[in-house]
């Protein structure tokens, strides 16, 4: 069982950062790879970013490419998103997730938990 804890949402202008940090509880963090999903009103959840296991591999969606930057600690257990130059379409509910061996891709049925989400609303 693993529980996960996002936090660092709020609210920024157009152009601005956020970083969200994301704390798992339980043991064998290392052996989960993390990703960030996110969630605008009226839409589908979407993949941001994907880290593997060890860190070796990153993954992003297009729209993250060159603003997001996605990284873990696994002796504290966080995975955080760095969030640079902000857009309103940004706007979401962003949800950590974990997924037990896999590969930190942006499939969402692949993983075993998820977070309850943290707001990042970005205004213009």
């Amino acid at each position: 069982q693993v529980v996960l804890v996002e936090s660092g949402g709020g609210l920024v202008q157009a152009g601005g950062s956020l970083r969200l940090s994301c704390v798992a509880s339980g043991r064998r963090f290392s052996t989960y790879a993390m990703a960030w999903f996110r969630q605008a009103p009226g839409k589908e959840r979407e993949f941001v970013a994907g880290i593997d296991t060890s860190a070796t591999r990153t993954y992003y969606a297009e729209s993250a490419k060159g603003r997001f930057a996605i990284f873990r600690d696994n002796n504290e257990n966080t995975v955080t998103l760095q969030m640079n130059n902000l857009k309103p379409e940004d706007t979401a509910v962003y949800y950590c997730a974990a997924d037990r061996f896999g590969p930190g891709q942006d499939d969402s049925g692949q993983y075993d938990y998820w977070g309850q989400g943290t707001q990042v609303t970005v205004s213009s």
